[in-house]
């Protein structure tokens, strides 16, 4: 087991083992235990006969894919008392099952603390020897852990990064203040808030930069000349024109200034600049993934103005002849106002899609075209004309209409009751002769059963209607006029198919 070399309070613990704030704020199941990490390859059996080990276990379930029946890589371990699940969870945390360290937290039900990520902190440039249980052991010293995972690739091997969710704000700000900068086997590690993926994209755009990106060079500028222009803005580490392996200019380059406040005044004074009859373009050097989000960026942008200024303007045309083009389509609606664009849609053969767009100046002029042109016939067809709209604004309009149009169909058929308030509880049974619930149309030829839901009780409450009864095969049904008091009939009870495990298996951690 890896030994971390950073010296660290004491683990702070309270009554029977329960670390203070586990029950506070989140909601947790305290006799309810999350067990992650787990091989493909583990049995409900497996999980149950390790954590037995520890007290009884009320029931175990290792949650797998309902089609497949393949493992999800994780399952619930239930005790009877929070006792047994505090000691179970500090004694088998890490353990490994299958040649695989499991991980073992409370189970969460609510989402909510995960996706916000509350208390959660990030860990970075870690000594690949570091594993789950030296991180955990660690961090631990600062309050009570939720969750804390190495990532690791598809080897096993640790990535040099890892996360850590303590249970309150404080513990993580101050395992942050302690160990941010710290060496840890002998690597200066970074501690700080996690960031979701959209987070951290807008803190690389507000951080500041130290190295500029030049391009739109002229052939003749050398490295001297960057130096020489940008040593004005301030203290030069580095600066270097980029050349091809015939060292001939590649025309851009990267300066280098010691301090981010001197590369953002160097930018801002010399962006747009014309040398040499070019004008240059300065700006922070970018990783090729931030200039790519930057780019979708502002051209979701564009596209998006591009719509809200055209709103109402721009009419969508269908069921056009195959005859018809550009112009002839722009005289057909040029009589309605000024027309800015007019497209018929083609194929990469080039031949009509039976569809295209006509935008005018102002909506006014587009309301007239409507009002004129939906339903005339043009060449034999009537024409569909409607205000043209982006594809996310139709599609929602489309599922409002859908849920509008759908029939409310009553869920009552023939052999699936539905139980209203006050029928006969789960395990009862009815008797030839006794009149059915109201909600079920009387059905002669039939006595059943329900099916008790594993987990519940007979005489419970109601449940909903999708137990289905079933009737033993080859059971004759009773007769009109059949002896009265007969016994209620028996019939094996049939299992729910997939039922428990759509019932535990929720959520992954």
């Amino acid at each position: 087991m890896a030994q971390i070399q950073v010296q660290h309070q004491a683990p702070v613990s309270g009554p029977n083992g329960v670390a203070p704030g586990a029950a506070g704020g989140a909601q947790f199941m305290l006799t309810s235990l999350y067990v992650g990490d787990l091989d493909v390859t583990v049995t409900d059996e497996q999980l149950y006969q390790l954590f037995s080990q520890v007290a009884p276990v009320a029931s175990v379930r290792v949650c797998r894919d309902l089609a497949s029946g393949r493992s999800l890589g994780y399952g619930y371990v239930n005790y009877n008392n929070l006792r047994d699940a505090a000691r179970a969870m500090d004694l088998l945390n890490f353990t490994p099952l299958n040649n695989k360290p499991i991980r073992v937290m409370y189970s969460q039900r609510d989402p909510s603390l995960r996706k916000t990520g509350t208390a959660n902190i990030f860990i970075k440039n870690l000594d690949k020897s570091i594993d789950h249980k030296a991180l955990h052991d660690t961090f631990s010293s600062f309050g009570n852990i939720l969750s804390c995972k190495i990532s690791t690739d598809s080897f096993g091997q640790s990535k040099g990064y890892g996360f850590v969710q303590f249970d309150n704000e404080e513990s993580a700000q101050n395992a942050i203040d302690k160990l941010n900068g710290m060496l840890i086997n002998d690597k200066q590690v970074y501690v700080g808030h996690f960031l979701r993926k959209q987070e951290r994209e807008t803190a690389l755009n507000k951080a500041k930069f130290n190295n500029v990106y030049v391009k739109n060079l002229s052939k003749s500028t050398t490295d001297e000349d960057l130096k020489t222009i940008f040593g004005e803005y301030g203290e030069i580490t580095s600066a270097v024109v980029m050349r091809d392996a015939d060292g001939k200019s590649k025309c851009f380059g990267f300066v280098n200034f010691e301090n981010a406040d001197d590369a953002a005044k160097a930018v801002e004074a010399l962006n747009g600049k014309k040398f040499d009859d070019k004008e240059w373009y300065v700006g922070k050097a970018q990783k090729k993934s931030e200039r790519e989000h930057e780019l979708k960026a502002q051209f979701e942008q564009t596209m998006k103005e591009a719509a809200d200024k055209s709103q109402g303007a721009n009419l969508y045309i269908k069921n056009l002849d195959d005859s018809i083009g550009d112009e002839t389509l722009k005289e057909l609606f040029s009589e309605f106002g000024n027309i800015t664009s007019c497209k018929v849609m083609r194929d990469p053969s080039g031949i009509s899609k039976g569809s295209g767009f006509v935008a005018f100046s102002t909506p006014e002029e587009a309301s007239r075209a409507l009002a004129e042109m939906n339903g005339k016939m043009v060449v034999s067809k009537p024409l569909y004309v409607a205000v043209a709209q982006r594809k996310e604004e139709r599609r929602a309009r489309l599922q409002a209409q859908f849920s509008q149009m759908r029939p409310i169909i009553p869920s009552v058929a023939p052999r699936m009751p539905m139980y209203p308030a006050g029928a006969p509880g789960l395990g009862q049974q009815f008797l030839y002769g006794q009149a059915p619930p109201a909600m079920l149309p009387p059905q002669a030829s039939f006595g059943y059963q329900q099916q008790l839901l594993p987990g519940m009780r007979p005489g419970g409450p109601p449940v909903p209607n999708f137990f289905v009864p079933m009737v033993q095969q080859g059971q004759q049904g009773q007769r009109p006029g059949g002896r009265r008091g007969a016994g209620a009939v028996q019939q094996t009870q049939q299992p729910m198919p997939m039922m428990q495990q759509q019932v535990s298996c929720m959520h992954v951690y």
